[in-house]
């Protein structure tokens, strides 16, 4: 298995419009929640082909070749277990997922920043533990004073998030499309309602 293959899924909703397929690890969790591992519809048919994966789910939909029928994958399962990394990238994307998406001053959704919690003229650094999402009236209002001088609060304090963490995170944030065999395979471990 060449070393792209793990991450090749898919991020642009256009690519995916048509049957996407859900792509499992060996262990049958997604190799990712956000964004939600999937593939196009040709690359799970070509990992089949070259029997990477093992396919649990179709959709009623084929494709055909002169001499082949097959139907298209809506569920992938590697047949090779691939490692999930343990140290998670210091990025814009990993950050604002960290925080949920939301200021973690007032809690507003929607256009974020980012704001140094000590400032950076104030010898702050760039690190998990001092940089958090911050939407831009807060953090023009905070601007490069401390949190003290600027009468404001954080939600929760900045710390760096593990990778299983953030995977759980990123459960909270399901795509607009989920296609009914997959949500036994995305929710598989969580906890169910009692009666």
């Amino acid at each position: 298995m060449d070393g792209d293959f793990r991450t090749e899924f898919v991020r642009e909703p256009g690519a995916l419009r048509h049957h996407p397929a859900l792509v499992l690890n060996a262990d049958y969790r997604p190799l990712s929640y956000y964004p939600l591992s999937l593939w196009p519809w040709q690359e799970a048919i070509k990992a089949a082909w070259l029997d990477r994966v093992d396919i649990v789910a179709e959709y009623d939909e084929v494709v055909r070749s002169p001499s082949t029928e097959i139907r298209i994958p809506s569920v992938v399962v590697l047949k090779d277990y691939v490692k999930p990394r343990k140290r998670v990238a210091f990025t814009r994307f990993n950050l604002f997922l960290r925080d949920e998406f939301k200021c973690q001053y007032c809690g507003s959704r929607g256009e974020l920043t980012f704001d140094h919690v000590v400032p950076r003229a104030a010898g702050g650094v760039t690190s998990w533990q001092n940089v958090v999402a911050a939407c831009s009236p807060c953090n023009l209002r905070k601007g490069s004073k401390s949190l003290r001088q600027a009468g404001m609060s954080l939600n929760r304090p900045p710390r760096q998030p593990d990778a299983e963490a953030l995977r759980n995170i990123g459960r909270k944030f399901p795509p607009n499309h989920l296609h009914e065999s997959w949500i036994d395979f995305l929710y598989w471990d969580a906890e169910l309602d009692q009666l």
